[in-house]
Parts: structure tokens; sequence; C-alpha cells
């Protein structure tokens, strides 16, 4: 199992500054292909990776939520991976909300051309031999889970976007290697997104082989995320990293 993290950005400003890229996640298990939350500039950073990342390589696409900073490329991805819609191939999973309604992300055309999977929370699906499951539902304003990966070293797990609930480390109890969307340095209340504090108690109370912070907002890339993770690391004996642009993980 591979990651690689072409983009770490969290929050509108880093986004649009581009600070941080806000590219999307790329995951290799078991030979398949998918990338997870595609926001603007996912295309390019496959590009330009090395080795690059042929789009028509994939064999899926997960969006976890419609926010801009996750879905900014889904359209351009879903084109590219079916080479124009000359091919059907590869799915899409994603929440209902992005495919349906008035707030729908996907482009109409794009949706004969890939197999598309409405999320439901807890539910599980063998796509393309991979073993998925979707969390609880996250709290963030707009229809959201988090995913988990099954593999024979354990399960891999995205906290994506969400404010801190009480459910929370328990809807994740069972991920060995746990990715946390750590978007603030210090907790707000009125932002529906998890703060330093918040992945301290996750940590305490998941006890992963290995915790990575990414998606960072302003306040977490001048606070240094990566001193932060070292100093959460000394404090609560376990590893825990900060990603950046490019960083890859091999499980």
């Amino acid at each position: 199992m591979r990651v690689k993290f072409l983009g770490t950005a969290g929050a509108r400003y880093v986004m649009a500054t581009q600070l941080r890229s806000s590219a999307g996640t790329y995951i290799e298990v078991n030979g398949k292909k998918i990338v997870l939350d595609p926001g603007p500039g996912t295309l390019v950073r496959m590009a330009k990776s090395r080795p690059r990342i042929p789009p028509s390589s994939l064999d899926g696409v997960i969006l976890t939520h419609i926010h801009l900073d996750h879905s900014g490329d889904v359209n351009a991805l879903l084109d590219a991976m079916t080479e124009g819609v000359k091919r059907k191939r590869g799915f899409l999973l994603a929440p209902a909300q992005a495919v349906e309604g008035e707030d729908r992300v996907v482009f109409r055309y794009l949706m004969g051309a890939v197999e598309i999977i409405r999320m439901k929370a807890r539910e599980k699906y063998s796509l393309e031999g991979m073993e998925l499951e979707i969390s609880c539902p996250h709290v963030h304003g707009v229809e959201t889970y988090g995913v988990k990966i099954s593999h024979e070293k354990g399960k891999l797990c995205f906290i994506v976007d969400t404010a801190f609930f009480p459910e929370l480390p328990e809807c994740y109890s069972d991920c060995s290697y746990l990715v946390v969307n750590t978007v603030l340095k210090d907790c707000n209340p009125r932002i529906k997104h998890l703060c330093l504090e918040n992945v301290k108690e996750l940590a305490i109370r998941i006890k992963p082989r290995l915790l990575i912070m990414t998606h960072f907002g302003m306040n977490m890339l001048r606070a240094k995320p990566w001193e932060m993770a070292q100093e959460l690391s000394r404090t609560l004996g376990l590893e825990i990293k900060a990603a950046s642009d490019g960083m890859l993980l091999e499980i």
C-alpha cells in the first residue's frame, strides 16, 4: 500500500494562495489506484509527479464531500480517467449530494462514463478488488464521510473535514494507520474543522500505529506542523507525522 500526498492545503486561504498544493491524495492498494478528494491542481500534480501518474491508469476516484478544496478537479480527473469519455471505466464513490440536486459538482455528461456509487454511512464496498468502508457521518455542514481502506497490514483511514464530536474516536477505533485533516491549531467551536487538541485526543483514544496530520490551514502552517507532530510523538509515545506536498508513505 502506497500513499502520496499530492497536496496538503486546508481551508480557503491556503487553497487560494497555493502556499500548499490543494491537490488530492493518491493511493495504491494491491495494484489498484485511486485518488481521494481531487481538489484544484490535482491533474497538474499528477502530471508533474515523479514518476508521473497517468489519469488513465486510475481505477477510481473517492470524493468525501462537495467543498471546492476537495472537489475542484473531480470533473477534470473523471474526464481524463475515461480518456475524454471514450472508455467507460473506473468508479466514483461520493455522497449523493455530489451527484444529485442543485449542489451537485459532477457534470452530467460524465455520469455515464464511470460507475457512480453513492456513499452510505458505515457501508462496505468491494470495488476493483479493494475493500472500502465508509465512516459514520461527519459534522461539517454538508454530507461528509471519512473512508477506511482494508489491507493485510491493517486499515488505512482518512478522517476528513469535520467538527469534533463524542462518537468520532469510536468511529475510527479499528484503524491502524490514520490520516487526519488538521486545519486548525487552536480549537474554534464556530469552525467545523479539527484542531491540534482534537488530534491529540484521537491519538490517545485510538492509538494507531501511525498518525499523519494533513490539510493545514494558515495558523497550522505558521506554527510549523512538523514541529508540533514531533512534540506530540514525544508526549504520547506514538508515531505522529505532518504530511508535506509530495510526501510518500509506504506500508
